[in-house]
């Protein structure tokens, strides 16, 4: 195959997932799943957790901060050991093996030295030994800088590694009517810019979303997001063994977000 490259002009790598879409998730006998904060695993990687665990993989899940600066969840208790008490309950509900979790400033993931963050995951990948790393795509799909973040610094640890990456995502036309319903700042992809569709049973995912009782009660957005997104779930590759990162999507949007999914 050839250098293939996008309308916009940025090449995409030599890769037979990249140059055409597959229609079920790739084969994985262990999964680490790297996110910014705990419920994102439930949030947004939660149907893909539940589909990597029906087909036999150990998962492993990453949470870099405490998700203490939520504006959610203010009831009694301090909000970091509540929210790790829920991450703990949705990682059984989800099948996961054993979820971490860092104690890295929430919101302030960009201002923490990129080394430092790979080299807290690189410790966590020795023990795994993951076939893949699972995160938000570049984005951050919900605009948040610490979803971002948590990508760049898995994408980075791959880069060593030689690990692939897989993305979730959720479509532009998804991303753009909830921007125009709730003010948010959401980023997904174009359809050509795709390349994993899977169908899936948001079940498990919704109990796993319910152990995050402080951050999903009054959480309009996210209820909305899932049922525009419907039964299929969709996924980008950031990176192959052997390969150059993925440019992520030419709409992205980096904007502060003012609107966005509530619960980080």
């Amino acid at each position: 195959m050839g250098d293939l490259r996008r309308q916009d002009g940025q090449r995409v790598e030599d890769r037979p997932s990249l140059a055409r879409r597959t229609t079920g998730l790739p084969p994985a006998g262990s999964v680490l799943a790297v996110c910014a904060h705990p419920d994102d695993e439930s949030f947004g990687l939660g149907a893909a957790l539940v589909a990597f665990g029906a087909a036999g993989a150990v998962m492993t899940v990453l949470s870099l901060t405490r998700g203490e600066a939520s504006t959610l969840g203010t009831g009694p208790g301090e909000l970091g050991l509540v929210r790790h008490a829920e991450f703990t309950a949705a990682g059984r509900v989800l099948g996961v093996r054993r979820v971490v979790l860092f104690d890295h400033a929430d919101g302030g993931l960009s201002d923490i030295p990129l080394e430092v963050l790979v080299r807290d995951i690189n410790g966590l990948v020795e023990d795994a030994r993951p076939d893949l790393l699972l995160v938000f795509d570049q984005s951050g799909v919900t605009g948040h800088p610490d979803h971002r973040r948590a990508t760049e610094a898995a994408v980075s640890t791959a880069e060593i590694l030689d690990l692939p990456v897989l993305a979730w995502t959720i479509p532009h036309e998804v991303a753009a009517q909830l921007n125009s319903e709730f003010g948010a700042s959401f980023v997904g992809r174009p359809a050509a810019e795709v390349d994993v569709e899977v169908v899936i049973d948001r079940t498990v995912q919704r109990e796993a979303i319910a152990c995050h009782e402080s951050q999903s009660l009054d959480n309009p957005v996210l209820w909305r997001r899932l049922e525009l997104e419907g039964d299929v779930e969709r996924f980008c590759w950031l990176r192959g063994h052997g390969s150059e990162p993925r440019s992520e999507s030419s709409g992205a949007d980096h904007a502060t977000p003012a609107g966005r999914e509530r619960g980080r």
